[in-house]
């Protein structure tokens, strides 16, 4: 079989992540771009939270009830011959692991910013990741309807928190109750803004940017203040190199108020356009037991793939768990003989599906860039490289050390393994990060925020029906250690026996219970190494 057939397929996949801070707009964002590629008929209002209609990307019972997204959810769409793949993330710091995840699966990134708040920390965390892979971002300033900044001073402020030279594409005319609408310099044109959610891009009316006196006597001073401040905003911008955004150095900016369906359509043309295809990624070879490093083409004829995220209980009728896999290369379908390279077990899913978010479809082929869940009972981990015989393992899947912990107390003894399942799983879907002591004793929860406990306690109750209470613990920290020798290891885990807990991927670590415990502990053993961050099932620990 020739790789062209490949090639074509792989040219027409879009994957990409909206991240942006809590409130900002990223999950209305989401179903627009899900309404206006045809993929749904109606989008699920985040305002009315109390009504029957809930966000199609928020599925579990807590993101319903608070009203935000605590996981990550994947869907798939067509438009204009493209397979988009969209990954919402959980916009909430205190679920920015599964975010950090979700970013090591795609090829490029969809940032919403608040015009009226501009660049907020979660957006700074966040770009810190994609920086530290280069991905590309196109950038959507939202709610342009509401009283905001300047425009200039929030492309300014991008530029300046960001490190990214911003070359606007759409530039808004008025703001809050005088917004007008927003200039395409793409197309030379104007759309003129009408409020209300119902609206579909083609009801807009268009006006060319040449027909200036008629824009001028519709939207007087408006219209001469956001020409001048246009002028500026491209006089101050590089002129737009599409090689540059591709390696991460430029961004291009639409503006637009997502829950009014407007200057959207601009955004999804945009990624169409704009955004790349699946691009190579990096993998260890195993060549006579020694790794090799290899860059897989997607258009490579051999089925590989990396598991970045595990949900647990998507279906509570059937308690299934999903892998989501992101493929790299080759092409899946159904029946295919597949193994996971961790265990070099042969994978045998229930069943392959794509997603809209809960409502799930057979898959009858994938390409790289898809995104496909292979259902299972059990056998699969983040970061897990699945292949069609390939010994190779992608890299770059991570574990942050958790800076919060918790002592699980269980309110009913007789529910222990209905608990131990619903940590293993949980662990395993990296919803928390679940340590148990080699001394035994109470298992411990550890988390990067607040808000993962609560989910995880809520999760219990209602999943697996374990009723836990949390206590807090003397621990403030944790570093997975590795060392040169066996016989090293073991003399340090004699000395700190307390200290020594198994995570859930079964690696070793060290549990602190303030900053100078990891310093007394490396003057004593200088040659045991703490790691802070490590990579799926112990591969390249990071100091």
């Amino acid at each position: 079989m020739s790789a062209s057939p490949f090639a074509a397929e792989t040219r027409r996949r879009r994957t990409f992540a909206i991240i942006s801070h809590p409130d900002a707009g990223k999950t209305t964002l989401t179903e627009k771009l899900l309404l206006f590629s045809g993929a749904i008929q109606i989008a699920g209002s985040v305002k009315a939270r109390k009504a029957s209609r809930h966000a199609t990307s928020d599925w579990m019972e807590i993101e319903k009830q608070r009203g935000i997204s605590v996981a990550s959810s994947v869907m798939q769409m067509l438009y204009r011959e493209h397979v988009i793949n969209l990954l919402d993330t959980p916009g909430h710091k205190d679920f920015s692991e599964d975010t950090y995840r979700v970013l090591t699966a795609v090829d490029s990134a969809l940032m919403v910013i608040d015009a009226a708040n501009g660049v907020e920390a979660q957006t700074r965390r966040l770009i810190e990741v994609c920086r530290q892979r280069d991905t590309p971002i196109i950038t959507f300033v939202n709610k342009m309807d509401r009283e905001v900044r300047d425009p200039l001073d929030i492309l300014d402020e991008v530029e300046r928190e960001l490190g990214m030279a911003c070359v606007p594409m759409t530039w808004p005319v008025g703001q809050g109750k005088t917004f007008g609408g927003i200039m395409n310099l793409r197309t030379r044109a104007m759309t003129v803004f009408e409020s209300g959610s119902e609206r579909l891009p083609q009801d807009f009316e268009t006006v060319p940017l040449s027909d200036r006196e008629n824009l001028l006597q519709r939207f007087g001073h408006e219209f001469e203040t956001a020409e001048q401040s246009m002028e500026l905003a491209i006089g101050a911008s590089p002129t737009w190199d599409h090689e540059a955004f591709l390696a991460g150095k430029q961004t291009p900016v639409f503006f637009g108020s997502g829950v009014n369906n407007f200057g959207v359509m601009e955004v999804l043309e945009a990624l169409v356009d704009l955004a790349p295809p699946p691009q190579p990624r990096t993998s260890k070879l195993i060549v006579n037991k020694e790794p090799v490093i290899k860059e897989i083409q997607p258009a490579d004829e051999n089925f590989a793939g990396v598991v970045f995220k595990v949900q647990a209980n998507m279906d509570a009728n059937h308690r299934d768990r999903i892998a989501f896999v992101r493929m790299a290369s080759g092409k899946y379908t159904p029946g295919m003989k597949l193994k996971v390279q961790r265990t070099a077990k042969e994978l045998r899913p229930t069943s392959v599906v794509t997603f809209l978010s809960q409502r799930r479809e057979a898959v009858d082929e994938a390409y790289a860039g898809d995104i496909i869940g292979f259902t299972t009972h059990g056998g699969v981990q983040l970061g897990d490289t699945i292949t069609d015989g390939a010994n190779l393992q992608f890299t770059g899947l991570p574990f942050f050390a958790p800076e919060l912990f918790m002592t699980v107390l269980l309110k009913n003894p007789l529910r222990t393994k209905q608990l131990q399942q619903g940590l293993a799983q949980l662990g395993e879907e990296g919803a928390i990060q679940v340590f148990r002591p080699e001394m035994g004793g109470s298992m411990l929860l550890g988390a990067v925020g607040q808000l993962q406990f609560e989910v995880v306690q809520h999760r219990l109750k209602s999943e697996y029906d374990a009723d836990i209470r949390l206590e807090g613990c003397q621990y403030t920290g944790a570093r997975w250690i590795t060392a040169d020798t066996p016989a090293e290891l073991r003399a340090f885990t004699d000395a700190y026996p307390a200290r020594m807990a198994r995570d859930a991927a079964n690696a070793l670590a060290f549990l602190c219970t303030s900053p100078y415990d990891v310093r007394l502990a490396q003057e004593r053993f200088p040659k045991i190494h703490f790691h802070l961050l490590r990579e799926h099932a112990g591969l390249a620990l990071q100091a």
